[in-house]
């Protein structure tokens, strides 16, 4: 009897281990074990640049900036709809705007501040629209370009520090297939500059690809991993959307499982000639309700890609391209149903 009854003891012990950690295992695969590991104590943000029809940032000939209205009023219909940490992608003069608005206003705002990186690389073998090298003299001028948006980020990250909780150095700088490539050992420099001249946590934005296959040495560097996924770019439908992200994220902490982990862009385009009838409002409803609700049970900080359709973005002649059409709201600023309810 002593024997069966320590049996049951040991097997019931078993069971209530396995439910835990099933219970656990999504908190402890990505690290978040607690609210502390979120940004800003925040689930729930948004990826935000602001840039309204006609407006657009340097091209070349100079940058089409929003008005500090018309930032206060995209930061105020933020704010009204629960989003208090933003996104943003460079130190130039928008983004500059952007937070000193929020400080003269007292806003209830943090922001993850960009560095936006250049390419230093000419990677015309591995990006599709690069139809020849980026010239030598190019790429020295990127060099120095980087150099100055890396300073500047420190210094409105140490001008703001109430405000800017952490700088993301660097944005699908490294992924194979991008026009802006930089190497990591150059990455890497530029997140120890930043981390010996600021307070601020740091961070670099990729593909959950590039963090699962190459990502290891860069983590090391960094305070948590900035991830993005997009399902519906990977021919899958909204009702396979939540669990393929779950599995992107999985997939990189099991090549780094000791790094908290942030999701940086993940959203859904509401109109979309390369999605079909899988792009939606309704679709990105759904993707949104069951992102934000795993986000809040997981403790991971999670910036919806974006805040507002940008019709500067993409290929000017197709208007139902997908880059367009990815904001919680349109571009007229009324909202999409998701942020309707």
């Amino acid at each position: 009897m002593k024997s069966l009854a320590l049996i049951l003891f040991l097997f019931s012990n078993l069971v209530l281990l396995s439910q835990t950690s099933m219970h656990l295992s999504a908190k402890e695969l990505l690290g978040n074990e607690d609210a502390d590991a979120l940004v800003a104590g925040e689930f729930r943000a948004v990826a935000y640049s602001g840039f309204r029809e006609g407006q657009h940032p340097d091209r070349g000939n100079g940058a089409v900036n929003p008005s500090d209205s018309e930032i206060l009023e995209d930061l105020r219909i933020l704010l009204e709809n629960g989003f208090n940490l933003i996104r943003l992608y460079d130190s130039g003069e928008n983004s500059e705007s952007t937070i000193r608005l929020i400080q003269s206003h007292g806003l209830p705002m943090k922001v993850l501040l960009g560095a936006w990186l250049d390419a230093e690389v000419s990677n015309h073998e591995g990006c599709s629209w690069l139809t020849e090298p980026i010239p030598e003299a190019k790429l020295a001028s990127n060099f120095e370009k980087n150099e100055a948006e890396v300073s500047k980020a420190i210094s409105i990250a140490n001008a703001y520090p109430e405000i800017v909780i952490a700088i993301n150095v660097g944005n699908e700088a490294l992924v194979s297939w991008n026009d802006h490539m930089m190497t990591v050992e150059r990455v890497i420099e530029l997140v120890r500059r930043v981390k010996h001249q600021s307070e601020v946590l740091v961070t670099v934005a990729e593909n959950y690809v590039w963090w699962a296959n190459e990502g290891e040495n860069l983590a090391e560097e960094l305070d948590f991993i900035g991830i993005h996924t997009y399902p519906a770019w990977e021919e899958k439908v909204v009702d396979e959307a939540m669990a393929y992200s779950i599995a992107n994220i999985k997939s990189v902490q099991a090549t780094i499982p000791h790094k908290p982990i942030a999701i940086l862009e993940a959203g859904w385009a509401t109109t979309a000639v390369e999605f079909g009838d899988r792009a939606g409002e309704t679709q990105q409803k759904q993707y949104f309700e069951e992102l934000m609700e795993w986000s809040e049970h997981h403790h991971v900080t999670t910036f919806f890609f974006e805040a507002f359709d940008e019709s500067w973005k993409g290929d000017p002649d197709n208007v139902l391209g997908a880059e367009k059409h990815w904001g919680l709201f349109f571009e007229d600023r009324s909202p999409k149903s998701v942020m309707a309810e």
